[in-house]
């Protein structure tokens, strides 16, 4: 079977802007919301939730055909679980302060919207190269979104970003943007920007 190139770009461009999995299908929002007070969280989730996409992407366009169509749900849910208990042990050796600050939230990625809807809209019904591209794509998006959102509230909530200090001390900071009334406000205002600029685009 040769390779499409231009649809595998296709795919992964998707994910990046025009299906990104927050700014425009609102999905995932559970770790959206709760783990981007600071911009190290953001980056930990959004590698973590692609690391856990690319690969069930990988396993579920592979074995697609070997799985009996009633019991499909199930089967990709033990896919996904088993490559999460990896993230989740994997960051609790290696860097057990993230593991603290994103907690019950690794565990969750198992019932994010964003990995099993794309096992079921996507891995299941394409190729292996395209659904790495859909994953790579989705994964990257996913995070980068994280990434700035969690820059924004990190950097007006405690004038840092990355735990670097860039505000001075006669920065007196917007402790709202550290608490969850912070975090949709934040993600409202980006929503917006992204969405005008996506009409001006067109």
């Amino acid at each position: 079977m040769s390779l499409d190139l231009k649809q595998i770009v296709s795919d992964f461009k998707n994910g990046l802007w025009a299906e990104n999995p927050i700014i425009r299908l609102v999905i995932g929002m559970c770790p959206t919301l709760a783990v981007t007070n600071t911009t190290e969280n953001g980056l930990a989730m959004g590698l973590a939730t692609s690391f856990v996409l690319v690969s069930s992407e990988i396993v579920i366009s592979l074995i697609k055909k070997l799985i009996p169509a009633n019991v499909r749900i199930p089967s990709y849910i033990l896919i996904i679980a088993t490559f999460v208990t990896f993230v989740d042990y994997f960051l609790k050796a290696f860097f057990p302060g993230i593991a603290a600050s994103l907690s019950i939230f690794i565990p969750l990625i198992v019932v994010n919207c964003l990995i099993l809807g794309r096992q079921e809209a996507f891995a299941s019904k394409h190729s292996t190269p395209r659904a790495i591209a859909d994953g790579i794509g989705m994964g990257l998006g996913f995070t980068w979104v994280l990434v700035l959102l969690g820059a924004i509230r990190e950097l007006f909530g405690m004038g840092s970003i990355f735990g670097f200090t860039l505000l001075g001390e006669w920065y007196r900071p917007m402790v709202i943007m550290v608490l969850p009334a912070g975090a949709f406000i934040t993600l409202g205002i980006l929503v917006g920007i992204m969405n005008q600029i996506s009409r001006e685009g067109k």
